[in-house]
């Protein structure tokens, strides 16, 4: 039964929307979270045949049962999960008082360095590491802007400055950060904050819930960033759980109502071969 295939890849496609809408309600008091959504794409059978419209087709001969069955291959129509994106709507920002709580306003990106290498995040919650470094709430180092090129011996300057290199060293166990970026320790300018933007921000892959990756570094914004630091704030997930769980009940129902379909197909089929077994 060819037909078993179109409600047997609707319920794989909804089992995808389920599991994406239960992690966006698993993080919906995550920090910098941004949902994630999926996209559906439906293979339709052409139901023309020689640019004309399909209509009645009768053959011009004695008739047979399978004369009156003419589908056109509509029954190897389809649904599938076309890919999914994540929504970078921002997020509320909530007061904490806690100077290591930073929330970013705008489109921007603080880049931290993984064992992968540079990452970018929406999550401010920083620390102070053992050795006076910044850190995030992962361990993983914050960095600063592009460090100064290193001058080699030969009096050239070394323009491929390593991203360890420009990790924030904050004296002492409190920091201050401007508006525009600017790390303070005590009175003493330290750094400035790398804070990302970037041309096409759909174009970014989510590694985690947190992080996200650049594939191109051509995509990365030069001019007209637009984006603020708040010390002392949280950027809030932009998950809506009201609306997740409800989007979520209804996934589940649509997948409940494919699993009772396939079991109809089974059970017809199962019939057809008893009765023809009569036979």
């Amino acid at each position: 039964m060819r037909e078993l295939w179109v409600p047997l890849s609707g319920a794989i496609a909804q089992q995808r929307n389920v599991e994406t809408i239960a992690n966006n309600v698993a993080n919906a008091n995550t920090p910098g979270f941004k949902k994630d959504q999926v996209v559906f794409k439906e293979y339709l059978t052409a139901l023309e045949k020689n640019g004309e419209k399909a209509g009645v087709d009768l053959p011009q001969k004695e008739w047979k049962p399978e004369d009156f069955y003419r589908s056109y291959n509509s029954e190897d129509s389809f649904v599938k999960i076309d890919g999914s994106y994540t929504n970078h709507e921002q997020g509320q920002l909530t007061p904490t008082g806690n100077f290591f709580d930073n929330a970013l306003s705008g489109p921007g990106f603080f880049e931290v360095l993984t064992p992968n290498g540079v990452r970018y995040s929406r999550k401010g919650a920083f620390s102070i590491s053992n050795e006076g470094k910044l850190v995030n709430d992962q361990g993983f180092l914050v960095l600063s802007k592009d460090a100064p090129p290193i001058e080699a011996g030969d009096g050239k300057l070394n323009l491929a400055a390593s991203p360890e290199s420009r990790a924030i060293t904050v004296s002492g166990s409190k920091f201050s950060i401007s508006l525009e970026g600017e790390v303070f320790s005590g009175a003493n300018k330290v750094a400035d904050l790398a804070i990302t933007e970037f041309n096409d921000i759909h174009a970014l892959r989510k590694e985690g819930n947190t992080l996200f990756i650049n594939p191109d570094q051509n995509n990365i914004k030069t001019e007209g960033l637009k984006t603020s630091i708040h010390q002392g704030f949280v950027e809030q997930s932009n998950v809506n759980a009201v609306t997740e769980m409800s989007n979520l009940i209804n996934a589940n129902r649509n997948f409940e109502s494919i699993q009772r379909v396939i079991k109809t197909y089974d059970s017809m089929s199962a019939r057809a071969v008893n009765e023809i077994s009569k036979f």
